[in-house]
């Protein structure tokens, strides 16, 4: 089995190259999906983080405007959440493996993965890029983005030249659907698969 981990930057097409992914035939493990289920109406984590951000949750669910704003720009607050939701999703991805055990490939899509320091679970990382003008202007067309918030979660996020120095396969998302489409085509000739897989 290969494992395969897709990240990239806000904005830059991640989610259509996962889709894309799957709808070959690759299994799929979404880390921010897996993470919204956690913390949605009666997920596990829920009392967890209201006990360590009072207010941060409304109707059994976290409220993730208000937790984005308590741990945005706050390091140590950061610090603290990721210290409750990782190994929740870790446990979550090691059912995924074993759930899928018998498929050739599986793709982990997660969006922090170099910032986490988990690239070198897997055996090829995928990063998605586009150019910086490409991804403001989609990041800033999402309702409630702000240049600030924008600036905050950049903040977070390895630098895209980094990302990609450090990638196995790029995937450029500037052009159109059938040419990352191409692009996704060539990595799985590449890796021995074929859509459908």
């Amino acid at each position: 089995m290969i494992t395969l981990a897709l990240t990239g930057s806000i904005g830059m097409g991640k989610s259509t190259v996962a889709a894309m992914f799957a709808g070959a035939g690759i299994p799929t493990f979404d880390a921010d999906a897996v993470v919204r289920r956690l913390q949605g109406p009666g997920g596990r984590l829920v009392p967890a983080i209201e006990a360590r951000f009072p207010g941060t949750t409304r109707n059994g669910a976290v409220d993730r405007d208000a937790l984005s704003s308590a741990v945005l720009g706050d390091r140590d607050a950061l610090a603290a959440l990721e210290s409750i939701v990782h190994p929740a999703a870790h446990h979550e991805r090691t059912r995924f493996i074993v759930e899928h055990g018998d498929a050739k490939a599986l793709l982990f899509d997660i969006p922090l993965l170099f910032e986490t320091g988990g690239d070198q679970a897997f055996d090829k990382v995928i990063v998605v890029s586009a150019p910086k003008e490409v991804q403001r202007e989609r990041v800033l067309a999402r309702p409630g983005m702000t240049e600030e918030k924008f600036a905050r979660i950049l903040d977070r996020q390895m630098a895209d030249e980094e990302k990609r120095a450090r990638a196995d396969f790029i995937v450029d998302t500037s052009g159109s659907l059938e040419n990352t489409r191409k692009q996704v085509d060539a990595i799985l000739a590449c890796i021995g698969l074929r859509a459908g897989v």
